[in-house]
């Protein structure tokens, strides 16, 4: 095997190796960084819906007090505010989510289903847990979602604490069979947001294969290099002199002397060969002599 392939092989095997570790951790941290990106989009859509919640309750339901006497009006609920807020953003982006999801809700499209039934029980047997967060698969794919979860306040036994002390105008709009027997202090639901996570690992994807390419294109371009060196100061001038010795050898007393041109080991190496020839010559003229 010529010095080249030998090279060639060395460089392969060990550029093989090093993009299967660079690879796997590059790899690894670009995973990383996709589920860093989308647990701070839950994170983003959680706060986002929690200052709907704040905004409503101090800023658009003293607003409506008054006519809250004589009409219900939902907008002034923070629950149903927030839900509004990010039905919005569902239209556009049905692959996000957002929903104040509750056991026992006034109204119907409030009510958990089954897989939130599991995470607001959660919370109800373990008082300390303040937040959960899973992976699952919708329709629109796989997603994340994060939950935390609702307990009831003393302002909101105004309205679900019991039937007959509830304002008539909520009974009227949502009637008396739903929404009641809050205790201050129960978890009665999660707030549970779902980010997809499609779209952060079509990226992350995108930037391995990237990083990749642009890793084959870097060893391609070295490889180039390193033979070409190789070529112009090792092997062309080893092949010469290979050349040479061979005349000499069958007695071709014509042939040129070795070249000292090239790397220094080269060109020490074409001195060293010069003088053990002239030696050599001059030792046959002593025994032809």
């Amino acid at each position: 095997m010529s010095l080249l392939l030998r090279v060639n092989a060395a460089l392969v095997v060990v550029f093989a190796l090093g993009a299967l570790i660079t690879g796997l951790a590059c790899r690894s941290l670009l995973q990383a960084n996709a589920e860093r990106e989308i647990r701070d989009d839950a994170e983003l859509m959680m706060d986002s819906a929690l200052a709907a919640r704040d905004y409503t309750a101090s800023e658009i339901a003293p607003l409506l007090h008054a006519q809250m006497q004589s009409q219900f009006l939902p907008q002034s609920v923070p629950f149903y505010a927030a839900t509004e807020h990010f039905l919005r953003l569902h239209a556009a982006r049905p692959d996000y989510s957002y929903q104040e999801a509750t056991l026992n809700p006034t109204n119907p499209r409030d009510r958990a289903t089954d897989w939130q039934t599991d995470i607001i029980e959660r919370f109800r047997s373990d008082a300390a847990m303040h937040e959960f967060s899973g992976l699952r698969d919708t329709p629109l794919g796989r997603s994340l979602y994060l939950a935390k979860p609702i307990r009831a306040s003393a302002e909101c036994l105004s309205c679900h604490g019991t039937a007959a002390s509830a304002p008539p105008t909520v009974l009227a709009r949502y009637g008396s069979a739903n929404g009641f027997g809050w205790q201050v202090g129960d978890v009665i639901g999660a707030q549970v947001v779902s980010v997809p996570i499609a779209s952060a690992e079509r990226r992350a994807g995108s930037a391995f294969q990237a990083f990749l390419t642009s890793l084959v294109a870097v060893f391609v371009a070295l490889l180039l290099v390193v033979n070409a060196v190789l070529y112009v100061l090792v092997v062309r001038p080893v092949r010469r002199m290979a050349q040479i010795a061979d005349r000499i050898s069958v007695g071709d007393g014509g042939a040129p002397e070795f070249p000292e041109r090239g790397g220094t080991e080269i060109r020490t190496l074409g001195r060293s060969f010069n003088r053990m020839r002239k030696s050599l010559d001059k030792a046959l003229k002593l025994l032809e002599g």
